[in-house]
């Protein structure tokens, strides 16, 4: 039940990807899930520089001998990425995977992909995007519903409805994405039509993750009814958990502020603080609603393991 295109594509035991999380997704956790027989991913967007990805690159090569990508936000950015140089070094490097994110599309960048051999994931929130990524040539598209963490898209569709619409609609493969946390995620994912799902919120809360054990446990204790959606008002919807700096920025956008006022309180460097120093109050916590599905900080190979037995027992019981 475990082999579908998506494994075979990246030539994983589990069609389990971990999602691009900025300040998270970095060579231990990444080769954490890589080993335990998902793919992990580590992103650009955390370097100033090209050659400190290529760094990441190679100490992700030392923890594991399993594939594993990396991620290439395609996101506005105040500051320009260097996604060129980003690419030139992943290819380079002879990293397989691409996931690439954003509401742009991967066309400017899919020849030198293919010409590296590279395959090529791209993570929507709509089904326009993804449409439009199958066009352009992607080898899979990661479709996330409204209960994801960070970026949601603008049209409150959940996953439940997303998922069997972009099957119907696509003929490459779909990975799922928002809300799934365990099992019984995963199982009803793939009786949606998907052939993989991809996760954050459950392994931000991971021993490998690097998120300080102040957040950890903030996400233990918090539901799913604890998260909230902001930047709406200026078409960049994200969700995030509740505190000071969210309910700030929610009420700051009913006062019509401009992006230029409200940069300060959703700036990076200040989540960043949250999620790797613990201050909690101090800017957003990009998290989603599968928060309230985990009540403990395990092992990445412990939550892999607990899906895929999961899985197994939730098939036999249904075909008993």
């Amino acid at each position: 039940m475990f082999k579908t295109r998506v494994s075979k594509l990246l030539g994983i035991e589990y069609p389990i990807i971990q999602g691009g999380m900025m300040w998270i997704s970095r060579a231990e956790l990444a080769a954490a899930v890589s080993n335990a027989g998902g793919l992990g991913i580590i992103i650009s967007a955390l370097f100033s520089k090209p050659e400190e990805l290529r760094k990441e690159i190679r100490k992700t090569k030392e923890l594991t001998k399993k594939p594993f990508g990396v991620n290439i936000s395609l996101f506005p950015s105040i500051i320009p990425l260097p996604n060129d140089e980003f690419i030139d070094i992943l290819i380079e490097e002879g990293v397989p995977v691409v996931e690439t994110s954003g509401v742009r599309s991967p066309e400017e960048h899919m020849e030198r992909f293919k010409k590296a051999n590279v395959v090529v994931i791209h993570k929507v929130a709509t089904l326009r995007h993804a449409a439009k990524a199958e066009k352009v040539g992607v080898d899979a598209v990661a479709v996330v519903g409204v209960e994801n963490g960070g970026a949601t898209g603008m049209d409150d569709v959940t996953t439940f409805c997303l998922i069997p619409r972009a099957v119907d609609t696509l003929k490459i493969p779909v990975i799922a994405g928002g809300g799934i946390a365990d099992a019984r995620g995963f199982v009803a994912a793939l009786a949606l039509g998907a052939e993989g799902v991809v996760i954050g919120t459950r392994f931000m809360a991971t021993r490998e993750s690097p998120a300080h054990p102040k957040f950890k446990e903030w996400m233990l204790k918090s539901k799913e009814t604890d998260t909230v959606l902001v930047q709406r008002s200026i078409s960049n919807t994200h969700r995030a958990l509740k505190n000071e700096a969210a309910e700030k920025e929610m009420e700051m956008e009913k006062k019509g502020a401009t992006l230029e006022e409200l940069l300060p309180v959703i700036s990076g460097g200040l989540s960043q603080k949250v999620i790797l120093q613990g201050e909690l109050e101090a800017g957003m916590a990009y998290c989603g609603q599968a928060v309230g599905l985990i009540d403990e900080t395990l092992t990445v190979k412990e939550v892999i393991d607990n899906i895929v037995s999961g899985a197994i027992a939730i098939g036999g019981r249904l075909s008993a």
